[in-house]
C-alpha cells in the first residue's frame, strides 16, 4: 500500500512539472516566440494569454509587443551650406515580426545597434543634403521683430524640418524590415550650432539688437525734439496770443479812459487847459529853476494872469 502511495504521489509530482515546464504566459505587452534546439517552431503568440510547449525541449523567446525608444548619440554634422550643428536625433519602435527579429537581431541589445547603424547615417545625409535654414525651420511664417513689426522670412524654406524627420523615417524603414521592426516616428529633438559657430551667431545677434538699439533710441531723440519743438512752438503762441489779448484790452482801456477824459475835459476847456498848465509847471519848474522868458509867453499865460489878480 505505501508503494502504491509513493507511486501515485512521484505521478502526481511528474505530471506536476511537466505542467509547470509545458505552461507559460503571454502578458499584454509581450509576444513569444518558441524554439526547439534553436530554431523557430509554430506561429508566434501575439495575444495575452495562458499557452503550452514541449517541456524541457522547447523554450519560450518574449520579446516586447509595445512602443519602444531609441534615443541617439548626438554630435556635429555639417550643413549644405558648411555650417556644423549639434543634432540630437530619438525614434519610436516596436517589434511587428518577433520570429525575423528572433533570427536577425536575437535581442533588444542588439537591435538598438542595429537602429544605430541604420537611423544615425539617415539622419547625417538628411542634414548634408540641405541648407541650414531647412534644419533649424519647419514653415516659412513671418518673424516678428522687437518693434513689434512682421517681416517675411528672407530665406524661403523648401522642405523644413518636418519633411527632413519623413525623409529619415522614409530612408530607415526599408533597412528595418528584415529585422522585423516598425519604426513609427524619427525627430530631431534638439538643434544647435557647435560652439565656434554659436561664438559668432550670438556676437551677430548682439551686433544686430545693438543697431536695432541704436535705431530706436535715436528715433526716440527725434521724437523728443519734435515734441519739444512743438511743445515752444505752442508755448510761444500762447505768449503771443495772450500778448495781443493784453495790449487789445489796454489799447479798448486807453481809448475808453481818453474819451472820458474828453468827454470830462469838453465840458470846460478853460479849465482843463488850465490844469494841464499847472502840470507843466510842477513838472519843468523847480526852486532852482531859472528861466528867460518873453511876456507874451503862452507858459507864463496863467502866471501873469494869476500875478495880476494878486496884485490888485
Amino acid at each position: 500500500m505505501k508503494t502504491r502511495y509513493i507511486v501515485l504521489i512521484a505521478i502526481v509530482v511528474i505530471v506536476g512539472v511537466a505542467f509547470y515546464a509545458a505552461a507559460y504566459v503571454v502578458d499584454e505587452t509581450e509576444q513569444v516566440v518558441i524554439t526547439q534546439f534553436g530554431k523557430v517552431v509554430g506561429e508566434p503568440k501575439t495575444e495575452p494569454g495562458l499557452y503550452f510547449k514541449v517541456p524541457f525541449i522547447q523554450q519560450p523567446n518574449y520579446f516586447l509587443k509595445n512602443i519602444q525608444a531609441w534615443d541617439g548619440n548626438p554630435g556635429q554634422i555639417p550643413t549644405r551650406d558648411k555650417t556644423y550643428l549639434w543634432v540630437d536625433a530619438f525614434a519610436r519602435w516596436r517589434i511587428v515580426d518577433p520570429v525575423a527579429f528572433f533570427r536577425t537581431v536575437t535581442d533588444r541589445f542588439s537591435a538598438m545597434k542595429r537602429l544605430d547603424d541604420i537611423i544615425n547615417p539617415a539622419v547625417r545625409n538628411a542634414v548634408t543634403s540641405h541648407e541650414l535654414i531647412e534644419t533649424v525651420r519647419t514653415s516659412n511664417r513671418s518673424m516678428t521683430t522687437l518693434e513689434g513689426k512682421d517681416e517675411a522670412q528672407r530665406d524661403v524654406i523648401k522642405t523644413g524640418r518636418e519633411k527632413l524627420n519623413n525623409m529619415i523615417l522614409k530612408a530607415s524603414q526599408p533597412k528595418l524590415d528584415r529585422f522585423g521592426i516598425e519604426l513609427i516616428d524619427v525627430k530631431m529633438k534638439r538643434v544647435n550650432y557647435v560652439k565656434k559657430v554659436r561664438d559668432s551667431v550670438y556676437g551677430r545677434m548682439i551686433a544686430e539688437r545693438k543697431q536695432m538699439a541704436e535705431k530706436i533710441r535715436s528715433e526716440g531723440q527725434g521724437e523728443a525734439k519734435r515734441i519739444m519743438g512743438q511743445k515752444e512752438r505752442d508755448l510761444l503762441e500762447i505768449q503771443s496770443g495772450a500778448y495781443r489779448k493784453a495790449e487789445e484790452i489796454k489799447g479798448d482801456a486807453d481809448a475808453k479812459a481818453t474819451q472820458i477824459y474828453a468827454d470830462a475835459y469838453s465840458v470846460d476847456p478853460e479849465y482843463y487847459s488850465f490844469t494841464q498848465s499847472l502840470d507843466v509847471y510842477t513838472q519843468s519848474l523847480d526852486k532852482t529853476s531859472n528861466l528867460v522868458l518873453s511876456t507874451d509867453s503862452e507858459l507864463l499865460k496863467y502866471l501873469k494872469d494869476f500875478s495880476g489878480k494878486t496884485s490888485n
